[in-house]
């Protein structure tokens, strides 16, 4: 790594900078979302080096997917348009991927693993590798100046991305970017690509105990022909309503991802029940009833939140509001609201999709019944949710159609 230069700073200076990494090391630590954390590293780089725009690349095999951008000139010429002309502005920073080779800047650091400290951009010397494309600044009427490169490198010394800085500003002129920046900016690209590194894996075993779930939640009810499609519907309808109620991004995900599992008690329920082509007699009924229990003993004493809820929900989603329903006959906000948000979701769907022992029901007859049930089967809360939600439920409905 390169000798930090002192000359061009002073001690107190140099103290507050430091001190200014180990701050944003300390953020990035507790940075869990992807976006969040890229959001993040470029906009601490930039205020750092006083650069008034900036794009992170992510590498994605042998490709670096351009992930962010930001500009301030230019967001702030569309917030002028937009109220001297009344308009909203469209935003120009759109993703695309760049070749991991040396052609361009991004993939020459990105291969190289070198920074690139570029005093005009558009004056790059002959004989380089790499050139600077101005396709960007001539749509935008935007002028590229100063150009700070930087390789983000994990501890193994692999590149997970590159940060690119742009017109480091002095005033509001922009003037080339000072040397001392390479390292410090190099510093906090290391800690950078490594809480990407973290971030990555996290949401790869993450996605992977998603799809576990999921999998399961397909053979409970694997011999329904409309399986897979019922429950990314029931999913779906569910983080929906957990939205219009105004539940946490957490709350929400973890709905959305434990819904699949209501019906995972059908396991213990024989073929002949499930799959019974007409209606159901008193003893046959009781014995499917049994389902939640059945889902509440094979969910129980999870460690994991998500199947804490799932839980929740595998046992309560068939009771009422009104008290009527099973297995334990709670009413009202007595029934957790997981449970009441599920209720909603799966008479829902299965009411307008055919099932072995009857059609589809037509959206009117679908409102009809459930308005009937306000009250009643449904917490009223929950129907107000569906009510101011039925655009986005209804283009659930539609993508996941049989």
């Amino acid at each position: 790594m390169a000798k930090l230069n002192t000359k061009s700073i002073s001690t107190k200076g140099l103290q507050e900078q430091i001190l200014s990494l180990n701050r944003i090391g300390i953020a990035l630590s507790e940075q869990h979302s992807l976006n969040e954390l890229l959001e993040l590293i470029l906009t601490e780089s930039r205020e750092f080096t006083n650069a008034e725009a900036g794009s992170l690349y992510v590498r994605e095999g042998n490709q670096l997917r351009f992930a962010l951008s930001q500009n301030v000139v230019l967001e702030k010429r569309a917030r002028d348009k937009e109220k001297r002309e009344g308009v909203t502005a469209t935003k120009s920073f759109t993703g695309f991927y760049l070749s991991l080779d040396k052609s361009s800047l991004a993939g020459y650091v990105g291969v190289t693993g070198k920074i690139l400290n570029i005093p005009d951009a558009y004056k790059i010397p002959k004989g380089r590798e790499y050139r600077f494309n101005r396709s960007f600044d001539e749509k935008n009427n935007y002028r590229t100046k100063s150009m700070l490169m930087v390789p983000l490198k994990d501890s193994s010394g692999n590149v997970a991305g590159v940060l690119q800085l742009i017109n480091a500003r002095k005033g509001k002129t922009a003037v080339p970017f000072s040397k001392h920046f390479e390292t410090l900016a190099l510093s906090l690209a290391s800690q950078a690509a490594v809480s990407i590194k973290n971030t990555l894996l996290a949401h790869e075993l993450k996605e992977a105990y998603l799809d576990t779930i999921f999998r399961l939640s397909v053979a409970a009810e694997y011999k329904d022909d409309d399986t897979a499609v019922h429950i990314q519907r029931m999913s779906q309808y569910s983080a929906i309503l957990a939205e219009g109620l105004g539940l946490s991004k957490t709350e929400v995900e973890n709905i959305r991802f434990a819904s699949p599992m209501h019906d995972i008690g059908k396991l213990g329920v024989p073929d002949s029940i499930l799959l019974k082509p007409a209606k159901l007699t008193a003893e046959e009924f009781k014995e499917m009833q049994n389902h939640t229990l059945i889902g509440g003993k094979i969910l129980e004493n999870a460690k994991a939140d998500i199947l804490k809820v799932s839980e929740q929900i595998a046992v309560t989603h068939h009771e009422k509001w009104d008290g009527s329903g099973y297995p334990h006959g709670l009413a009202g906000e007595n029934i957790p609201l997981y449970g009441r948000i599920v209720a909603l979701a799966d008479v829902f769907d299965a009411l307008t999709t055919k099932r072995c022992y009857k059609p589809a029901f037509s959206m009117d007859e679908t409102m009809h019944i459930i308005k009937e049930g306000t009250g009643r089967h449904f917490d009223p809360t929950v129907i107000a949710a569906f009510d101011r939600s039925m655009d986005a439920i209804m283009a659930v409905k539609n993508k996941f159609s049989n």
